[in-house]
């Protein structure tokens, strides 16, 4: 049984990963309190600023922010859920995903022309993510009134839904 026996090398691994996974999770929440400390920061000084058009490109610029920064708790979300649950869920994933393609669509600058095919493809990527989403809450409802003890957690919160068994 040496240091490059499977069990022992898959064992160095997942501590490897697990360490990897805390060491990330604490460098995203150091820059996810600098970045809402900028973004109040900017939020005060535009809200006093009488040229800041709230109506157009201000509210886009502010609504931008407030989504990257929403984006980076989710994954947040999913480092902490690896840590718990040793795996990767996948709703969580494609909520991030599908967060990060809406604020592409919902920042998009008013009068500012897009090109044919990236409109479509973003179309196409928020319908197959959507799609993908609806099919993975799908079985994992049928799977669960097949196995009623199954438990399972929110993908917001880590709270436990169902009986534990």
């Amino acid at each position: 049984m040496g240091p490059f026996d499977d069990r022992s090398f898959l064992r160095a691994l997942n501590g490897f990963e697990r360490a990897l996974a805390k060491v990330l999770a604490i460098a995203l929440v150091v820059v996810l309190i600098v970045a809402t400390l900028q973004l109040l920061l900017l939020l005060g000084n535009d809200l006093f600023d009488l040229q800041v058009n709230w109506t157009g490109e201000g509210l886009i610029r502010l609504l931008d922010e407030i989504l990257v920064i929403l984006i980076a708790v989710e994954v947040l979300q999913n480092l902490t859920a690896y840590l718990r649950e040793h795996a990767v869920q996948i709703e969580l994933v494609l909520v991030t995903a599908l967060t990060a393609v809406a604020r592409k669509v919902i920042v998009m600058s008013p009068g500012v022309q897009k090109s044919p095919a990236e409109l479509i493809g973003l179309g196409v990527a928020v319908l197959a993510m959507a799609a993908a989403y609806w099919l993975v809450r799908q079985t994992h409802s049928s799977s669960r009134r097949l196995n009623p003890g199954l438990s399972r957690t929110t993908p917001a919160t880590g709270a436990q839904i169902g009986r534990a068994s």
